[in-house]
């Protein structure tokens, strides 16, 4: 796009809605998906489009979440329908473009069936079957004798040459036997039987007809609000963000509402902090707004540390813009000038496509002096995280940024009050800004209306470990644990058991499979002896050790820990010293003990949220597998607590 101040009259012509009037390939060009091939695949798509001079319009985005998948592609056309294909290479892409771009045929075993499941025909020919056998053992070979009987009756019927079936690399359906999806209806059937073909082909894809006894009923599980963008729009372009109806919600704060307006539907909305600690949006944004000061600070918490998460990055690398958006939302409302974005260092693509975003936005005049001719003005830097798990705590971001030791700081004042050059100062984290930016678009109310009475919305998870699809997921609150490791992704990894569930990160707990049942509430989980963190959901199977799993997470909060506060520099290191020794086979009775009592001193005088949590990994697995520990020491143990006195005498010498 060339550069000009847009204007809110040039905004809305963006948004007025024009299907596209050529095909399309849209490249899942993240981290993940570069790291598994996605510019190579880029490439060959580009190379063959030409060489076949077809009209293809070939672009890059973000991730669509299906990380088991990468690289995942995505091709549309005019009419609407879309197909993704997974676990592309550059042959496969080649063959993409010769057999569906040309000739309209799908690829085997690289269609990843919609989870938006049709309920009726719309009158366009179907035009092809994808089957998929989603037990578990030889279900390739079962799938195989089904497409076989399919095309069998298609010839039947004289629909071979128009109908053409294809294995599925994935239908979002697990545990229900064969499965058939009819395109481009997206009408499917589940538990199909060899009798039920007959009934298919005759009464549903010739006849029209709707199977109800057969059809797939649930829906999609997921609903995308802030990922909505991602793997669908070019992150590089604020064009594409706009068409997408981007800074709508900027204009709609800025034009239509005041600085308290925008906080009462902050409020309406129930937004809360997606960083982990669940504290209300809107009453941060108050607290910051109320003090008086000659300037007023934003601030994005981009330094996603936990293991195995990689929520924020995907939101940053997939839809910048709308993160810029929400940070701006949350600057007018507060009263502040200027915004930081603290990025982990280790996110280059992330830093990379967030300023770009902000030198768009200056040069189009959505940053800078009186916005939108609103009289609100802005601007927004980048600043690099410094690697310290630490520096996601408020105060040791702040100090960070301000080029100092990241280590956190006493509270009160907090940051609301006295934070970045000791002005008033918000932070909130990637996922909440980019929630900001659609509640503003389409109203508190409507925000509201997802999840359960204290947790509105939704949340993003990082599902990774022994899982059969590791991805990103975004879901209503008040879904169960179990909705989503069994029904979206699939369940345990062939041959596995799962055992336990970890969420929250090296601040979290482990969940054990009996009480997967349990809703994802921020009130919930905490009564599990987890915490919902920041998105990192890891499943466990029945070959992992939980004394290992806490070790783990102990040993990295350890080597993290700033060391400004006794209770966390010594309490964590020796507990993790007497985990290690049982491990070793030399632990005592009396070790569980002194553990708890560390936990407890940790938990109660720590500085700050990562000495107080880091005892929760060890708690957890304490209060559902304390048989692992048990058969490590030599005798049981008896009693629950020591006397506190003898805590201090056991921190001795440390």
């Amino acid at each position: 796009m060339e550069s000009k101040q847009l204007t809110a009259g040039d905004l809305e012509a963006y948004w007025v809605e024009t299907p596209p009037t050529q095909p399309w390939i849209r490249v899942g060009m993240d981290t993940g998906g570069i790291a598994a091939g996605a510019r190579r695949v880029y490439k060959a798509l580009v190379e063959a489009r030409d060489q076949l001079g077809l009209p293809h319009d070939i672009r890059q985005t973000g991730s669509l979440g299906l990380s088991y998948a990468d690289p995942v592609v995505e091709v549309g056309d005019a009419s609407g329908s879309t197909v993704v294909f997974g676990s592309m290479d550059e042959e496969s892409a080649r063959d993409l473009v010769r057999q569906y771009g040309r000739d309209g045929n799908l690829l085997e075993d690289r269609v990843i069936a919609s989870h938006d499941r049709g309920r009726a025909f719309d009158g366009q020919p179907q035009t092809a079957i994808l089957v998929k056998d989603t037990g578990t053992g030889k279900s390739e070979d079962r799938t195989a004798v089904f497409q076989e009987l399919i095309r069998e009756e298609l010839v039947v019927h004289g629909l071979d040459k128009r109908v053409k079936v294809y294995r599925a690399m994935d239908m979002g359906l697990y545990q229900r036997g064969i499965c058939v999806q009819l395109l481009p209806s997206r009408v499917t059937y589940a538990d199909v039987h060899g009798p039920d073909i007959r009934r298919i082909i005759a009464e549903s894809l010739r006849g029209g007809q709707v199977l109800e006894d057969l059809l797939e009923t649930s829906g999609e599980l997921q609903e995308r609000i802030v990922l909505r963008h991602c793997g669908r729009i070019d992150p590089d372009e604020l064009d594409s963000y706009l068409r997408a109806g981007g800074y709508r919600g900027l204009k709609r704060a800025l034009l239509e509402m005041s600085p308290e307006e925008v906080i009462e539907d902050m409020k309406v909305s129930g937004l809360r902090g997606r960083g982990g600690a669940g504290y209300p949006t809107w009453l941060k944004w108050k607290l910051t707004r109320d003090p008086v000061s000659d300037r007023k600070f934003v601030i994005c918490n981009g330094d996603e540390g936990d293991p195995g998460a990689f929520m924020d990055r995907s939101v940053l690398e997939g839809d910048p813009h709308a993160v810029l958006e929400g940070l701006m939302i949350s600057a007018y409302a507060i009263g502040a000038d200027t915004g930081f974005f603290y990025i982990r260092a280790e996110y280059p693509l992330a830093i990379e496509r967030v300023q770009r975003a902000i030198d768009q936005c200056r040069a189009a005049g959505l940053l800078g002096p009186n916005i939108l001719g609103s009289g609100f003005s802005f601007d927004a830097r980048v600043r690099l995280g410094a690697g310290a798990f630490v520096c996601g705590e408020e105060t040791a971001l702040i100090a960070s940024i301000e080029g100092r030791r990241g280590s956190p700081e006493p509270r009160p004042p907090y940051p609301s009050v006295k934070g970045l050059w000791d002005k008033p100062t918000s932070i909130n984290n990637v996922e909440t800004l980019a929630a900001v930016s659609s509640i503003l678009d389409r109203g508190g109310n409507w925000y509201a209306g997802f999840g359960t009475e204290q947790s509105r919305g939704t949340k993003v998870f990082a599902v990774t470990g022994k899982i059969r699809n590791p991805q990103l997921v975004e879901v209503p609150m008040g879904i169960s644990i179990g909705a989503i490791i069994e029904d979206i992704c699939g369940g345990a990894v062939s041959g596995s058991n799962i055992k336990a569930v970890q969420t929250g990160g090296p601040s979290g707990g482990v969940i054990p499979r009996e009480k997967m049942d349990v809703p994802v509430t921020y009130e919930s989980l905490q009564e599990l002896g987890s915490i919902m963190g920041s998105g990192g959901m890891l499943v466990m199977d029945t070959s992992d050790s939980m004394v290992d799993v806490a070790k783990f997470y102990l040993g990295f909060c350890v080597d993290e820990s700033c060391g400004k506060c006794a209770p966390c520099r010594i309490g964590g290191y020796q507990m993790l010293k007497i985990l290690e020794r049982m491990h070793s086979g030399n632990g005592k009775p009396e070790d569980l003990v002194i553990i708890r009592d560390i936990c407890h001193c940790m938990r109660t005088a720590s500085l700050c949220g990562l000495g107080q949590t880091a005892p929760n990994p060890v708690l957890s697995t304490l209060q559902y597998f304390e048989q692992e520990y048990l058969d490590l020491v030599s005798a049981p143990v008896t009693g629950t607590s020591r006397p506190r006195r003898k805590v201090t005498t056991s921190l001795k010498g440390f």
